[in-house]
């Protein structure tokens, strides 16, 4: 088959990485010339926001999937239209894409997801204090989104479309991955728990399996029940959620595509979620999915002060530690808080692998030089 791939990051690229021991032909866009996705795939540099560089790109595939959301839904109908699958569908793809539409689509289909307001500008914010404001899109990678804590704090808001949401009291923040061929077959991922970087707002770490109650083990599963009824769409799907203080589950977004939670299962998992949506793309028998014991990922983030042609330190060290897994994305210049590659882990107890994270971490940066 030919299979047309919106994005040229490097979630495309560990998906090729894993689809090349069969026998398909990858084509990705991307607006960067030099992509992760470049030197593995046939490559296109040009705009996956613009209808006719989109369409002109999928009108010869036989099916057509992103890995990254922001792209323009207008020639994914338009494709569909003349005949080639676009999986996710453009309908859900277009919900997730604007946050507006996302929280009206949890509401509508009784999806817990915290209080919220939407405004068109600033003058309509009227929302009790501390809150989240999401801009409707554009946001990405812990962009777009900021806590508005005091009155003072209230200045900064974005005079655009945006979503205000109660800020929850959070416990832990996890994450799953489910899957959906188009015969109507699924698979679920265990659930991992993130770590995010409070100063980036970037997913610093996860662990797996997420070290949660049977309660709320019951809720995501419900939650993913109505969410595969509601999306009615093939794809796959990561649905970030919120455990508060009391214990009770709530949704703070998803993801059509693949996921930064989801890496660790390319070495912890009898199968990863790459090659899932790969079978997902060519409606295979899905993949199975269990856990080999404690695994958990640790992403390679662009140190502060350092920009330019990337330099990992400490690398040589990781390499000599048994089960960890070294990823890198194939970019070539680095900056602050750029995702450069990540570092998968296995161990045989939760403790044992925060303390490996913890170490890894210590060991390695992410730097410039010549």
């Amino acid at each position: 088959m030919k299979i047309g791939i919106l994005g040229g990051g490097q979630l495309g690229r560990m998906l090729i990485q894993e689809a090349l021991k069969y026998d398909d032909e990858w084509f990705t866009l991307d607006p960067a010339k030099d992509a992760p996705c470049h030197a593995i795939s046939n490559f296109t540099e040009g705009n996956f926001d613009d209808f006719d560089t989109l369409f002109n790109f999928g009108k010869d595939k036989d099916v057509v999937s992103i890995e990254i959301e922001h792209v323009n839904v207008d020639a994914l109908y338009e494709l569909r239209e003349c005949g080639i699958k676009v999986i996710p569908s453009p309908e859900i793809i277009q919900i997730i894409q604007q946050k507006i539409l996302q929280k009206e689509f949890y509401l509508k289909h009784d999806i817990p997801s915290p209080e919220f307001q939407i405004i068109q500008n600033t003058s309509e914010a009227n929302f009790p204090l501390p809150f989240v404001q999401k801009m409707n899109a554009g946001g990405y990678d812990g962009k777009g989104v900021q806590v508005i804590r005091t009155e003072e704090d209230l200045k900064k808001l974005w005079n655009v479309p945006s979503v205000l949401e109660s800020l929850v009291d959070i416990e832990k923040e996890l994450s799953v991955i489910v899957a959906i061929n188009e015969n109507g077959e699924t698979k679920i991922f265990p659930v991992t728990e993130m770590v995010a970087d409070p100063k980036l707002n970037l997913l610093d770490f996860n662990i797996c399996p997420a070290h949660i109650s049977e309660h709320v083990e019951q809720q995501i599963q419900q939650i993913v029940t109505k969410f595969i009824k509601a999306a009615n769409s093939p794809g796959l799907f990561a649905i970030e959620l919120f455990l508060d203080k009391k214990d009770e589950v709530w949704v703070n977004e998803t993801a059509p595509r693949l996921h930064n939670s989801g890496h660790q299962t390319q070495e912890g998992n009898a199968n990863s979620q790459f090659e899932q949506l790969y079978r997902v793309l060519k409606n295979l028998p899905l993949a199975d999915t269990d856990a080999f014991g404690f695994s958990g990922m640790l992403n390679l983030v662009g140190e502060e002060n350092y920009s330019g042609k990337v330099k990992y330190q400490g690398l040589d060290e990781v390499l000599k530690l048994p089960k960890t897994y070294v990823h890198l994305y194939g970019k070539t210049a680095t900056k602050p808080g750029r995702k450069m590659g990540h570092i998968n882990i296995l161990a045989n107890s939760r403790k044992e692998l925060l303390e490996k994270l913890i170490h890894v971490k210590s060991l390695v940066k992410v730097v410039s030089g010549d």
